[in-house]
């Protein structure tokens, strides 16, 4: 009670509004479909562009092998493609994440590939970005001719990766806090 008035229950939703908002539901899952299909397929073509990137560069560089100069270009090469496919994998994690958070769970997925919860999803994502941040400036500095830019480049990602890493631990924290009381309700 209120302020000495008995609460009312609320009243049961038409038939009518129940089928509305069952469209509604059934429209935001086909949205989400849809961002899940198009990040599948940014992935996809990442990796077939870093598998094609990798042939072009390979078969250019068989004539040339022993240059020095040869070595140092398939090296380059190699990192940009691994940064390549780290951006991939993270798209196709945000696929499978949001399929199984938003439609239902992919079957036969590796188990370190199940997303439960959107901080699931997150802390996956946020070890890919550490990842290709860390291969980025590796690339940068495979190329790094002289001088003091690179120490201004290398001081902002490592910022971002310690403002990421920072949040991850935030993030771990909040999901496990051993004084929270257990959920009799949550699913195990």
């Amino acid at each position: 009670m209120l302020g000495g008035m008995p609460k009312r229950p609320a009243p049961p939703l038409s038939r009518t509004r129940r089928v509305t908002l069952a469209g509604a539901f059934g429209f935001t899952r086909l949205i989400v479909e849809l961002g899940v299909l198009s990040s599948f397929a940014f992935s996809l073509a990442l990796f077939v562009a870093a598998i094609a990137q990798a042939y072009v560069t390979i078969r250019a560089a068989l004539g040339d092998l022993g240059e020095a100069h040869t070595t140092k270009t398939l090296i380059v090469a190699a990192v940009e493609q691994a940064d390549t496919l780290l951006v991939g994998v993270a798209l196709l994690i945000i696929s499978f994440g949001l399929q199984a958070l938003f439609v239902g769970r992919v079957q036969n997925v590796p188990r370190w590939l199940h997303i439960d919860s959107f901080d699931d999803l997150k802390q996956k994502l946020i070890g890919i970005v550490i990842v290709a941040l860390s291969v980025n400036f590796f690339s940068v500095a495979l190329e790094w001719k002289g001088g003091t830019d690179i120490l201004v480049y290398g001081a902002a990602i490592a910022a971002v990766i310690l403002a990421v890493g920072a949040y991850s631990v935030i993030l771990s924290r909040q999901g496990h806090r051993p004084d929270a009381p257990e959920d009799p309700h949550a699913a195990p």
